[in-house]
């Protein structure tokens, strides 16, 4: 039955807006929200905390299966707690990031994580910002968004966010950084970061937020009516 639950897919890049288009998107449409960066976050912090290898898949794939993910309040501002503590700060730090990408790559892991995110399937709808959403977690969604923007764009938004956040950062770093990931995720051999065959692309390096939630939400009229 939750096959017939419809899902809005929005790909792309670190930095290229999908997190922020998804949940304006999710909020004007009152659907569900699924982060899966955060899902793959939660479990960095944990393999952190428990130090557990990057490497070692085997042992990762045993944190996945035994960590309780939870999530608290709206859709759009919840809180993330992992195994009774909240991480919601902690996971969005640039060495938490750096752990979830090296361990996305791993057959393993995303394996174990599948079936939680497709869990988040459920009614009225459901708008999934991600890397592989439209490609492997729900390849059935009638709509399907991949956003790119340039690194030097990407990076300047996540050095203002950093900045923002009073955290200290260097934009040529963010660069080499965001540049390494995308490497990562391009090349990884299972689920690599492409875009779906029957996505609408969308660079937004020169859009403003409201122009892509506007751009999506014509997508979104036209496939589902």
């Amino acid at each position: 039955m939750s096959d017939a639950v419809p899902v809005i897919t929005i790909d792309g890049p670190g930095g290229s807006g999908k997190g922020t288009v998804a949940r304006e998107v999710a909020r004007r449409l009152e659907w569900h929200l699924l982060d899966s960066g955060a899902i793959y976050r939660v479990l960095a912090y944990a393999v952190g905390r428990d130090a557990v290898a990057t490497e070692d898949e085997a042992a990762i794939v045993d944190v996945a299966g035994r960590i309780r993910i939870r999530f608290e309040g709206g859709e759009t501002d919840a809180r993330v707690f992992v195994d009774g503590e909240e991480v919601t700060a902690a996971i969005r730090s640039e060495a938490c990031g750096a752990i979830a990408s090296r361990i996305a790559v791993l057959p393993g892991v995303r394996a174990a994580l599948l079936a939680r995110q497709r869990d988040f399937r459920r009614p009225p709808g459901l708008v999934a910002d991600g890397r592989d959403m439209g490609t492997v977690v729900f390849p059935d969604a009638p709509v399907k968004i991949f956003l790119t923007a340039s690194v030097e764009e990407r990076a300047r938004r996540r050095y203002k966010q950093l900045m923002d956040q009073g955290l200290g950062a260097s934009l040529n770093d963010l660069v080499e950084e965001i540049t390494e990931r995308d490497r990562r995720d391009a090349g990884r051999a299972v689920a690599p970061l492409v875009a779906a065959a029957d996505a609408a692309e969308l660079d937004t390096t020169e859009l403003a937020v409201d122009e892509v939630v506007e751009a999506v939400m014509s997508q979104v009229r036209r496939r589902l009516g």
